[in-house]
């Protein structure tokens, strides 16, 4: 691919996701773009980051640099005067640091939201909220990994509220998370869009 074709490529991506951010209450309040000689394109890569991250909430630095073609300086000097500015707010995660609209996710959302974008958790909850009974090799069968590996995510799960191991699992406020899995499937994989796609008429929401 010609460097004119990434350039376009990445301007298209941009605009897509300013033209979200720019929609955003409050993003056009202290942007402070000092020093940046082009402050048209930061501006524009400013209201990307915060379209993309109304439509990813949760992404981590890396995502949120990769899929808008940032570079890395520049992911991390318009994502921290996002969160100066309180346009954004961010949660640390193990190593990663995850983005949310600033005033939008309760901590219980945002936890939830760090563990459906990890590939395993998130397939742990969905096989659980479509078949509580599922045991852990059953889930570890369904997802092709280890029965060592369900048990340390359902560890995890269990310590920050998201599951319970009283007997056997049990997914903790499942309302709230089949809510998540809905509202934003498009930006999960395609387990979570066939789940929302059958869960959807289980609950009501205003969207």
């Amino acid at each position: 691919m010609s460097n004119r074709r990434v350039d376009e490529d990445k301007r298209a991506t941009l605009r897509r996701f300013a033209a979200l951010g720019a929609a955003t209450p409050l993003v056009g309040l202290g942007s402070g773009d000092d020093g940046d000689d082009d402050s048209s394109g930061s501006s524009d890569a400013r209201d990307a980051i915060v379209g993309y991250v109304a439509s990813t909430p949760g992404a981590h630095f890396s995502k949120v640099r990769d899929d808008l073609q940032l570079g890395t300086g520049e992911t991390q000097y318009h994502l921290r005067n996002l969160v100066d500015d309180d346009t954004l707010e961010v949660r640390r995660d193990g190593d990663y640091k995850r983005f949310f609209p600033a005033g939008r996710f309760s901590e219980f959302e945002q936890v939830a939201l760090g563990y459906l974008r990890r590939d395993t958790p998130r397939g742990m909850l969905v096989h659980l909220l479509r078949d509580p009974d599922a045991t852990g090799s059953e889930l570890a069968d369904r997802l092709g990994v280890s029965r060592a590996t369900v048990s340390t995510y359902a560890k995890e799960l269990d310590a920050v509220g998201l599951l319970s191991r009283e007997d056997g699992y049990a997914v903790r406020n499942p309302e709230t998370v089949i809510t998540l899995l809905i509202r934003h499937a498009d930006s999960f994989s395609s387990d979570a869009a066939a789940f929302a796609d059958d869960a959807a008429e289980l609950i009501r929401f205003d969207p």
